[in-house]
């Protein structure tokens, strides 16, 4: 047994000349809940299945909640449990009947209801067939489904797909009170907001292998981006603010001046010197570095670019199929 509620170990699949997971190792702590981030293609879905032995690695192996992945499928299952991509839905079943049927199935004792309000259902849609179901609706019940027979892990792979606004909240609201009963949530994403949101350590996944895990706090200090200051200026002048101690660089245009700093006192010196170069500010801004930034500094992608692809193609074989036959 382990402590971890996740493990892998040299984890390494291959779809015959294309390496889905590269040496794969990774540990997820039980009770925490852990981004796993990457664009559509680095593996993500990859590597989820495998942990619910829809796919058997090259290489490797898998352990989860103490059980082999490969070896005790069934016991894994019996205490994990997914939202996938790509679920199906019976389209002549109601809302209500598929909530019913996953309580059947894991035995849990959830009431129908209180499943469907927790993910945000409608009581009236409830008892519509599911084959009218809009994109967020049918995740919502799926959502409800997954969480029918009270999980230790609870894996989410793309789970705000289709969602609004308002439902993407909500979403964010119940992975909190899931690592708050004890719940281990494995959060799957390549929307870097949502991961953000709510996990407490990321790792990030690029061409099968995982390049960094760490918190996000400490993610960005590693990358040392650094503190952006914004100043919005009557003109920039005509200084030299690479020498002072902290700044890691400086973009200017006519009126504004963005620099990045790595110390605290350097956001004071900027001030004094374009302010002793005789310029006016007249607005002024700092900000962190986002996850999208870290992002961008380990994977070498833009993230805005990534988060505005399909996330519902990651889990496809290069044969077209995909790895997971997931029936709700």
């Amino acid at each position: 047994m382990t402590d971890d509620a996740i493990r892998t170990d040299d984890l390494t699949k291959r779809y015959g000349d294309v390496l889905a997971l590269d040496g794969l190792d990774l540990r997820v702590e039980t009770g925490e809940a852990f981004g796993f981030l990457g664009p559509n293609g680095a593996g993500k879905t990859t590597a989820i299945d495998v942990l619910f032995d829809f796919a058997r690695p090259t290489a490797g192996r898998a352990t989860v909640l103490g059980h082999d992945a490969q070896a005790e499928p069934m016991a894994v299952r019996r205490r994990a449990s997914i939202l996938p991509q790509g679920y199906d839905l019976y389209a002549r079943r109601t809302g209500r009947q598929h909530v019913r049927f996953a309580l059947d199935s894991t035995g849990g004792d959830a009431s129908v209801a209180g499943l469907l309000d927790r993910v945000g259902l409608d009581p009236a849609d409830a008892d519509r067939p599911a084959g009218e179901y809009s994109t967020g609706m049918a995740q919502r019940l799926a959502l409800a489904m997954a969480l029918a027979g009270d999980p230790d892990l609870l894996v989410l792979d793309e789970p705000a797909a289709g969602l609004d606004p308002t439902g993407i909240r909500e979403l964010q609201a119940l992975v909190r009170e899931e690592v708050e009963r004890g719940t281990t949530v494995f959060f799957s994403s390549h929307v870097l907001a949502h991961v953000e949101a709510v996990c407490d350590r990321v790792g990030i996944l690029r061409d099968g292998e995982l390049v960094a895990v760490d918190t996000v706090s400490n993610l960005r200090e590693t990358t040392g981006l650094g503190t952006r200051l914004t100043l919005d200026l009557d003109r920039v002048p005509d200084v030299d603010l690479t020498r002072i101690e902290g700044v890691l660089g400086v973009d200017a245009t006519d009126a504004r001046l963005e620099v990045r700093c790595s110390r605290p006192a350097a956001k004071a010196a900027i001030i004094e010197r374009v302010l002793d170069a005789g310029a006016t500010i007249r607005d002024l801004a700092t900000s962190e570095p986002t996850l999208g930034d870290v992002f961008a500094a380990y994977t070498g992608q833009d993230p805005a670019a990534v988060e505005g692809r399909r996330p519902d193609r990651e889990g496809e074989r290069p044969d077209g199929g995909t790895d997971a036959e997931v029936v709700a």
